[in-house]
């Protein structure tokens, strides 16, 4: 402490220091002492209160950023969740469609079924299902979707059923050209399970681009074949009458798309000879 602030300190002590006129230089010096010493010190405390401010507002700019991110997530999930349902809304009313068009023969009782499990990579081969025996379901009943014909089971437990599509490399079936009446056989193309190939028993009818086929069905000396007659299988692509008489087969894109299934309806019952 300087001298001047100790005499300051002392004379502030005195009763009459305040009142008297001969110490009001004294005073003023004092007063101006004291002022000096207050900015002096406000100077020396504001880095502190400046590293305080900083780090309050630095927490608020996290607890907000924090919230807006939480906020920006659940925007996220709803949308994603917005679309799934509008996709899953699509097959379903494609499935009741197809109950409601008379595709589906007489005799079938459809059970609704969602896909649970599929390859990632042989995503053409199989699906499995969360229905099983316990709904009715044996092997080789026919699956579909809103679109067409899918596959049919090859296996089932109580609750599971396994699923072998069309698009399978193993999968063959009869299937007829509408309004035309060309029959033959349906394969998937080998090495590319996006495209079906119809090969031909009678090659003196060809099939025209866009002409649609569907399954052929039979029934003979107390056997039938594996699915029902007239669900829609595919659509004829580009296929040169030409092409047709050379190779006796015309290729079609399938309707039921495979790589998008997650709801289908395992026809059950019918006729089984």
């Amino acid at each position: 402490m300087t001298s001047e602030a100790a005499i300051c300190r002392g004379l502030r002590d005195l009763p009459e220091f305040d009142g008297a006129a001969e110490h009001a230089p004294l005073r003023q010096s004092c007063y101006l002492q004291d002022r000096h010493r207050g900015v002096s010190a406000d100077r020396a405390l504001k880095p502190a209160r400046d590293l305080v401010n900083w780090v309050d507002e630095t927490f608020a700019a996290r607890g907000q950023n924090d919230q807006l991110r939480e906020q920006l997530q659940q925007a996220r999930r709803k949308a994603v969740a917005g679309e799934a349902a509008v996709a899953e809304n699509a097959q379903l009313r494609k499935q009741l469609g197809l109950r409601r068009s008379g595709d589906i023969p007489g005799g079938y009782t459809p059970v609704a079924a969602q896909v649970i499990a599929r390859s990632p990579t042989v995503w053409y081969s199989k699906v499995a299902i969360d229905k099983g025996t316990s709904d009715g379901i044996k092997v080789n009943d026919p699956v579909v979707d809103g679109d067409g014909l899918v596959g049919h089971i090859t296996s089932a437990t109580g609750g599971t059923s396994q699923v072998t599509l069309i698009t399978d490399p193993d999968s063959a079936v009869t299937g007829k050209v509408v309004p035309g009446g060309a029959e033959g056989v349906i394969r998937p193309e080998v090495g590319n399970p996006n495209d079906l190939v119809l090969d031909f028993i009678d090659t003196s009818k060809h099939i025209g681009r866009g002409e649609d086929v569907v399954t052929a069905g039979w029934r003979a000396q107390g056997l039938a074949s594996l699915f029902p007659p007239n669900i829609p299988v595919g659509t004829g692509t580009a296929a040169p009458i030409t092409v047709q008489e050379a190779s006796s087969k015309v290729h079609l894109k399938p309707f039921a798309d495979m790589r998008s299934l997650d709801y289908v309806d395992v026809l059950t019952g019918g006729w089984r000879g």
